[in-house]
């Protein structure tokens, strides 16, 4: 999809679709509109009591075609009474794509609208992630269709702003680098298991090295035996899938901060030995959503160069697969730092996974910071259903730019507690650790168990099980795979301070 921003916009224009916005009027009035002709449309639909510009309301019509060409469809999209925010302008830019698909509208203009409260670059921004995001499709495993069956798909999308085009161009750029990255994360997990293995990873991880700049490596089982990473190598141990760990860095070549991320990459999750119930174990695919939404962040990162920080991303990869060689429950294993573990359940296998990255990171690295992404846990979605990711940490300078990251970017996180009694529960009679314990707060156990290979740097865990795939109906965001974490992830790096 390639969007621009345009200087003059008529409704002589050769566009599929033409787009404006409009707000609710606080008395009963028609809402008000620029151009005399639409708003005379308007003034109809609302007379009619059909669109009084309430928050997500759409009206669709077909204008006389003027001279030769002419727009071929108007679409006016409400925004509500109060002053639009963010996320409002997102969905409603959500809902132009949707009608776009539809309507099999390929080129859009967009008037963009001017609201108390938002800055030209915010408004671009969130208009360009809502259009990206709500325009996405994976359609790469369909075979051909005819052509009255083919989906429709958006090619251009032209902005046109009366004022601080500067301003809506900068934004449009930064929802652009965040939601085409975002998609790609969509990408990965849309996969199916035997077309993204942890080979995958690295060929993407490697990919992304090339084009920006970033140093790359990738350590392999051989290395993985070196370093002593029994928590990926017990894993994979079931698997024909070789694991691998991806290490990117992208550095400023100055001496700034280091924010480490880290992403489970689980890409097939059958439960191992503790196997898990065949209902919706097609969904186990989606267990590398925390991997795909660092390494595509990274690809964001690679587009916008940051000035005042280091990114480094590693994503640990295997499948669970209960082999003839597959780890048992009851098995011990030493993950990297020297930390023994007992597995009482082999399905609790995200959390030994991530352990040996977050260890072996945050001593090559030694960051200033760190964020690990998991689908880890059922029980955040008992906890906090499809809504908001889980969040724990040890920092809290480290939460607080989180939970605003994540209300800026629609992806809103709720904070669980952390405390020494969730951490005592993790000690094992036989080793240092054990990696499940009761049921109850399983989520914030999961997070106590990866807090033993922190130290003193301050961290946060996202548990995304919840959000990852099946979160909050909404305009831009599709059946399947959601690809949160990517935006959040740079919000936080572009407001770091």
């Amino acid at each position: 999809m390639k969007l621009t921003v345009v200087k003059t916009a008529s409704l002589q224009s050769k566009n599929d679709l033409m787009v404006y916005f409009v707000t609710q009027a606080l008395k009963k009035k028609a809402p008000l509109c620029a151009d005399k002709d639409v708003a005379g449309m308007i003034g109809r639909a609302f007379t009619a009591g059909d669109f009084a510009g309430k928050e997500g309301q759409t009206f669709l019509y077909y204008p006389e075609k003027i001279g030769k060409g002419g727009v071929a469809r108007i679409l006016v999209v409400g925004l509500g009474k109060d002053d639009p925010s963010r996320e409002i302008v997102r969905k409603a830019a959500g809902s132009v794509a949707a009608c776009a698909l539809k309507t099999k509208a390929e080129k859009l203009l967009l008037m963009v609208p001017e609201l108390t409260g938002m800055s030209g670059e915010e408004v671009g921004e969130c208009l360009a992630e809502g259009m990206i995001l709500g325009g996405y499709q994976f359609l790469k495993y369909k075979s051909k269709q005819k052509d009255d069956e083919k989906p429709g798909q958006i090619n251009a999308v032209s902005f046109f702003a009366l004022q601080e085009q500067g301003a809506v161009r900068r934004g449009m750029k930064r929802g652009q680098a965040a939601a085409t990255a975002a998609c790609a994360a969509r990408d990965m997990a849309n996969e199916p298991g035997n077309f993204w293995t942890p080979s995958h990873f690295a060929e993407y991880g490697q990919g992304l090295a090339d084009k920006y700049g970033f140093r790359c490596k990738i350590l392999d089982k051989s290395a993985m035996k070196r370093l002593r990473m029994g928590g990926v190598l017990g894993v994979n141990q079931g698997s024909v899938e070789p694991p691998k760990m991806v290490v990117l860095e992208y550095r400023t070549g100055k001496k700034v901060p280091t924010l480490l991320l880290v992403g489970k990459g689980l890409t097939f999750d059958s439960g191992g030995i503790s196997l898990k119930p065949s209902n919706a174990m097609g969904d186990m695919k989606y267990d590398m959503c925390g991997g795909a939404a660092a390494l595509a962040a990274m690809a964001a990162v690679g587009e916008e160069q940051p000035k005042g920080l280091d990114v480094v991303a590693i994503v640990p990869s295997t499948d669970n697969m209960p082999g003839p060689g597959a780890i048992k429950p009851g098995d011990v294993i030493t993950q990297y730092g020297g930390k023994t573990v007992e597995v009482l359940n082999t399905d609790a296998e995200g959390r030994l996974i991530l352990a040996d990255a977050l260890a072996y990171g945050i001593e090559k690295f030694k960051p200033a910071a760190v964020v690990d992404l998991a689908t880890l846990t059922g029980a955040v979605i008992v906890g906090l259903g499809h809504h908001r990711s889980g969040l724990l940490s040890n920092d809290d300078k480290l939460v607080e730019k989180l939970l605003t990251a994540g209300e800026r970017s629609g992806e809103p996180l709720w904070q669980l507690p952390l405390a020494p009694e969730y951490s005592k529960q993790m000690k094992s009679t036989v080793a240092d650790l054990k990696n499940i314990d009761k049921r109850d707060g399983g989520t914030i156990t999961a997070a106590a168990f990866l807090q033993e290979f922190v130290g003193e740097t301050p961290w946060a865990h996202l548990d995304i099980a919840g959000t990852a795939w099946n979160f909050t109906e909404k305009s831009y965001i599709p059946k399947g795979p959601s690809g949160i974490g990517v935006r959040l992830l740079m919000e936080l790096i572009r407001n770091w301070r």
